[in-house]
């Protein structure tokens, strides 16, 4: 039951041939047995997912099921679930137990599916790598030497390890797309507002948005139709009815207008990752979509802009995390100003503290509008940019990360962790929808007996504003046309 799609266990549950209990078991028996190897969980809620398995059972014998009923998934840990911890990946909130649901979580639960418990991730959701975390480094399903990327990393490791069959991550500069090009699977970015941020711990509020990762655009489809649609309780979600995204999946694609921007194929990127990427769209064209070249002229400040912006909002953030009101508390303050200093310093590790310096500096008098409001234009003109591709072309396509997973501890410099996101920021700035589905290997991967397989690559998929239905399809077409999201690591062959 482990090597499947969400959406073959659902069509199982539905048809009788093994029960939610049954299948929940199953999981939560290979991750205590098998999760040793990668750390993709932070906590594992047994006790509450055999209980909701037990009334996704009563409501399917009743006649009261719906398309995920029963299900099991698992949540990024910065989603707030109502008496879980829910720590962030930090030590500041190590003990912090949420007394309500986020708006995901509650939509998932009325979904009726069942949460195995919460993924690791790098702290706060600042980082590339999911070395960042307080709770220690997840390990690639494919090799254990190399990273599943970040933040959403637990998340992607446990789909690809076979050890749940979806989970949901949040996507600030990358991080569901990278982690799933990184790890062979299926992640989706939606449109900023499309899914509401409320009760999802924040590191910058105006990039921050939730979505489903999976094997398939198929399975994230259906996660995408529960948990889309406007909230009250978040003032960035948008008013738009919620279609459901499964329905256009097998639309063909005869006249598609493909857009390949120039900026994503020049300096920096691996070649045997531009080969894959390139071998991949080339699928299109025998599907009957046509390629065309287009221009992003300000991709290069993507970056820049991303790393005045997003710490600006991450400082501001997370300055309630005082050892008063929230979060960690040092032992025997001296005074007030000790209390705050020595809670601070010991609850945040290394790279949200670079990012709150950061931040802090760029809001202080006299830098904000050289560095903050300067970062704001620049953020129009790439939107501008996207705005302007999809003018002349229906999507855009390109390689998700510019390399496949590097090794665990091979990025000692900032600057260089930075740019692995180079294809992934621009897309939040302007917040535009994306997905990143597997489209093939690069190299050997000794480690694992699997030579002719490698590392993952991924293949990203970009459409305009409230796209998803047409990014899924373009997706869900690729893989019927494709096996590369049917490869599984070794991990996710084993059986108990």
């Amino acid at each position: 039951m482990h090597d499947t799609t969400l959406t073959a266990l659902a069509a199982g549950l539905a048809a009788g041939e093994f029960s939610s209990r049954e299948l929940t078991q199953a999981l939560l028996a290979r991750i205590e047995r098998l999760d040793g190897e990668l750390n993709s969980f932070i906590t594992l809620t047994a006790e509450q997912a055999l209980e909701a398995a037990d009334q996704a059972d009563a409501a399917r014998a009743a006649g009261n099921a719906g398309p995920l009923t029963g299900v099991p998934l698992a949540l990024k840990d910065l989603f707030c679930t109502e008496g879980v911890r829910t720590s962030a990946g930090s030590k500041m909130l190590d003990t912090f137990v949420a007394p309500y649901d986020a708006t995901v979580v509650e939509k998932l639960k009325a979904a009726g599916t069942v949460s195995l418990g919460k993924t690791n991730m790098d702290e706060f959701a600042m980082g590339s790598s999911n070395e960042n975390s307080f709770y220690g480094a997840v390990h690639n399903p494919w090799h254990r030497n190399a990273v599943p990327g970040g933040s959403s990393g637990g998340s992607a490791a446990a789909v690809a390890a076979g050890l749940v069959p979806a989970a949901m991550g949040t996507d600030t500069g990358g991080s569901i797309r990278q982690p799933a090009a990184f790890c062979g699977i299926t992640g989706l970015k939606p449109t900023y507002g499309r899914v509401s941020r409320y009760g999802i711990i924040a590191y910058a509020s105006s990039l921050d948005q939730a979505g489903p990762m999976a094997r398939t655009a198929e399975d994230c489809a259906r996660l995408l139709t529960a948990i889309a649609g406007h909230d009250l309780r978040d003032s960035t979600s948008v008013a738009r009815g919620v279609p459901d995204y499964t329905q256009e999946l097998d639309a063909p694609l005869a006249g598609l207008r493909i857009g390949l921007p120039r900026e994503y194929f020049g300096e920096g990127l691996d070649p045997a990752v531009e080969r894959a990427v390139r071998e991949a769209i080339g699928v299109f064209e025998t599907l009957g979509a046509t390629l065309r070249e287009v221009s992003l002229p300000h991709t290069h400040y993507a970056i820049p802009a991303y790393y005045v912006i997003a710490p600006a909002e991450a400082s501001s953030n997370l300055a309630r995390y005082d050892g008063v009101r929230f979060g960690h508390r040092c032992d025997a303050p001296a005074d007030l100003t000790d209390l705050y200093k020595r809670s601070r310093a010991e609850g945040f590790g290394e790279e949200v503290k670079r990012r709150i310096l950061m931040g802090t500096h760029t809001l202080s008098e006299g830098f904000f509008d050289a560095y903050y409001k300067k970062a704001q234009q620049v953020r129009r003109l790439i939107r501008q940019d996207f705005l302007d591709a999809f003018d002349e072309v229906d999507v855009l396509m390109g390689p998700t990360s510019p390399t496949p997973a590097f090794d665990l501890g091979a990025k000692k410099d900032p600057v260089s962790m930075y740019l692995q996101d180079i294809y992934t920021i621009a897309i939040n700035l302007a917040g535009i929808p994306g997905i990143s589905v597997p489209a093939g290997f690069v190299g050997g991967c000794p480690a694992e007996g699997r030579p002719a397989e490698g590392r993952p690559v991924g293949l990203q998929i970009l459409g305009t504003h409230f796209a998803e239905a047409r990014l899924l399809n373009v997706a869900h077409q690729f893989q019927q046309a494709t096996d590369w999201h049917l490869r599984r690591p070794a991990i996710a062959e084993e059986t108990l």
